[in-house]
């Protein structure tokens, strides 16, 4: 008989399948109230400081067994106590191959410019993945994990949390259920700046806990300096994505969701001054989405620091627009929604006596935590979660297109399905990046 090779995922997926006709009563195998020890999957966790710290908390009902991070300081501490008898390493693919047998899946939570080779590592490998937002630094990655995750069946989510909040939902339900009418125009908006700067200059010595050149991965290789990290990274392009890439993904994804969009036809970005090192200081970018299905086409517009969308006429004069949020124009009226906030018909007299639409996107009492054991459930052999990277691929692909417009200084004709500029092919070379020696995936 030929050597058959029973991995933990595959185990976890039989015993699934076997639930239905062996059923092992709860008590037997736990405790009250808790998932019994043989049904918790084993999470390797990439980027556990900060954000990552956050998912790491979130998804420990589970078995945390292994965690990496190139920064031991501080940042990280915290976490390394919580979970004592996790594997701690520095090297994300030194931990991937030795941990091989003992994972079933991953939590990406590093900069940007990790996501890729990260993500798809694991996705090779067979684990589920979770990624923070975007999915990735360019565009030809998000395409490939996409891909890639698609063809090996793993469960994905990336992590825009409010994705499954009762606030976002309802938004959705109202759009979809035709409140407001027909919506062919989205205005949406942070006042975050992730642009601006030169490189620092000095060569201040690396922290004893840091190991730099496994920061830096793929990036090209420069001299560390304290002005990138914990933080500030965003604004480089070699490392980050700038504000639209932080924030259009949680700002972007209620109209991508209740509006069913998808590849855009042309984006065109006008940016303030920005160089070859870090993005613009601010930033507005217009996404045109052509028909589909029974809705007509959409524009999209994005702006971001000082930038702020046209007043809507019907907003009282005494308020002012949120931080953070997205305006829904309909033909029979406009939605006010802020960032991490519930929607609003305006003006808010509209509100009184307004009756939402009955519900029909599924509700949960954890809020945005529930995001999380969506995928975990769904890792399970439960049902795919809401922010898959099939969902969210495709989204992450159309911000960061965003970034490919405003380097190319004109209006993009984009073909989505081929992935390429039409109208100015040099513009093509921004969509994938050059790696550094070893980092190719």
């Amino acid at each position: 008989m030929k050597d058959m090779k029973v991995t933990r995922r595959r185990f976890l997926g039989s015993a699934a399948a076997l639930g239905a006709v062996t059923i092992v009563p709860r008590h037997v195998l736990g405790g009250a109230g808790n998932v019994p020890p043989s049904e918790k999957l084993n999470i390797a966790c990439i980027g556990v400081g900060g954000m990552g710290a956050s998912d790491v908390g979130e998804v420990s009902t589970e078995n945390i067994v292994a965690l990496c991070d190139v920064d031991w300081s501080d940042h990280t501490a915290r976490t390394f106590r919580a979970h004592p008898a996790a594997k701690k390493y520095r090297d994300f693919r030194k931990m991937l191959d030795a941990e091989s047998n003992n994972i079933d899946a991953v939590t990406v939570s590093t900069p940007d410019h990790i996501h890729f080779v990260a993500a798809l590592t694991a996705a090779k490998m067979g684990k589920h993945v979770y990624c923070q937002k975007p999915l990735c630094h360019d565009v030809s990655e998000v395409r490939r994990l996409t891909q890639a995750a698609r063809e090996q069946g793993v469960m994905t989510q990336m992590g825009t949390q409010i994705h499954a909040t009762t606030e976002l939902k309802m938004l959705v339900e109202m759009i979809k259920s035709g409140v407001i009418g027909t919506v062919r125009n989205v205005d949406i908006w942070s006042y975050k700046d992730y642009g601006g700067g030169t490189r620092p200059e000095g060569t201040p010595p690396v922290p004893e806990t840091l190991a730099w050149d496994l920061w830096l991965g793929p990036a090209p290789q420069r001299p560390y300096h304290p002005t990138y990290l914990p933080g500030n990274w965003r604004r480089w392009w070699d490392f980050g994505t700038g504000t639209l890439g932080d924030m259009a993904c949680h700002i972007l994804d209620p109209a991508w969701w209740a509006l069913d969009l998808e590849y855009p036809t042309s984006i065109e970005a006008k940016p303030g001054p920005f160089n070859n090192e870090t993005y613009p200081e601010k930033t507005i970018v217009t996404w045109e989405f052509p028909a589909r299905g029974g809705r007509p086409a959409v524009t999209v517009t994005w702006y971001d620091g000082e930038n702020r969308p046209p007043r809507p006429p019907e907003l009282e004069a005494e308020r002012d627009l949120p931080g953070e949020g997205g305006l829904y124009y309909g033909d029979k009226g406009t939605i006010l929604c802020p960032h991490m906030g519930g929607p609003r018909l305006i003006p808010e007299s509209r509100m009184r006596g307004f009756k939402p639409p009955e519900p029909f996107l599924p509700r949960s009492r954890r809020g945005a935590s529930e995001h999380y054991q969506e995928w975990i459930r769904a890792c399970k052999g439960g049902s795919k979660p809401l922010s898959n990277f099939d969902y969210s691929g495709p989204m992450s692909e159309a911000v960061l297109l965003g970034n490919v417009a405003a380097r190319a200084g004109q209006k993009l004709e984009w073909d989505g399905p081929a992935m390429k500029v039409t109208n100015l092919p040099e513009a093509n070379r921004w969509l994938r990046r050059e790696y550094r020696e070893g980092w190719s995936v």
